[in-house]
């Protein structure tokens, strides 16, 4: 089993390195984003693990460009931080788990043991609703043809809508699954993104794909409203 593990403190990389090759792991380390991207796009590996606070390349950019590559191989996002955008903007652009430091050797390994058994994911299938598009692995989204540029978060709120689109959708979980599940700010929020989104992908083109369901939450047209 093949881990490229890319973390720039040398203790730390190093203490990881050997308690996986203690496990049985071959262990490769980079210790700044652009070599770890590199490593992951030059050689296969079972499974990743990428710090977020990396020198040269971030592990945001490391993991949305390798996922732009088509690289495919499980990854577990490892940080230090533990704010309300980490967990939620890793998963977004493509990861498949998340540790926060300090954290246990033992409970990292079982991770990245069921993440190998589970295996590379297939590559995300791009969404549409009518014209309206979003494609997972280039975070792209066009209406009508024409990219329209988003924040985090506003992709983040359009890719949970998406992913049930058709459906209803009430402010809790969109709260519990596009900010956090312990978000304790002012719910009124999520009404504030809907109505940027709103501006950017259906008020210049005449649409109305995001609905209001009235006492119920919101919903994604699926023909593109």
């Amino acid at each position: 089993m093949r881990v490229l593990l890319v973390e720039d403190e040398a203790a730390l990389a190093a203490v990881v390195r050997d308690a996986l090759m203690g496990e049985g792991f071959a262990v490769d380390v980079a210790a700044t984003g652009d070599d770890g991207l590199w490593a992951a796009t030059e050689h296969p590996y079972d499974v990743i693990v990428l710090d977020i606070m990396l020198p040269k390349l971030n592990g945001y950019k490391v993991l949305e460009q390798i996922r732009e590559r088509g690289v495919w191989a499980p990854v577990l996002m490892l940080t230090a931080k533990d704010g309300d955008y980490d967990q939620t903007d890793a998963f977004d652009l493509g990861a498949d788990d998340y540790l926060t430091k300090p954290f246990s050797f033992i409970v990292l390994i079982a991770r990245l043991r069921a993440l190998i058994r589970r295996g590379a994911p297939e590559r995300p299938v791009v969404m549409r609703a009518g014209d309206l598009v979003l494609d997972p692995v280039r975070r792209r989204v066009e209406r009508a043809g024409q990219e329209i540029v988003l924040t985090r978060r506003e992709y983040g709120l359009l890719a949970f809508l998406m992913r049930h689109r058709g459906e209803t959708v009430s402010k809790t979980e969109i709260l519990e699954n596009v900010w956090d599940p312990a978000f304790d700010g002012d719910p009124n929020v999520v009404e504030v993104y809907i109505r940027y989104l709103r501006l950017k992908l259906d008020a210049p083109f005449n649409r109305t794909a995001i609905q209001t369901v009235r006492g119920m939450g919101y919903r994604i047209d699926p023909d593109g409203g």
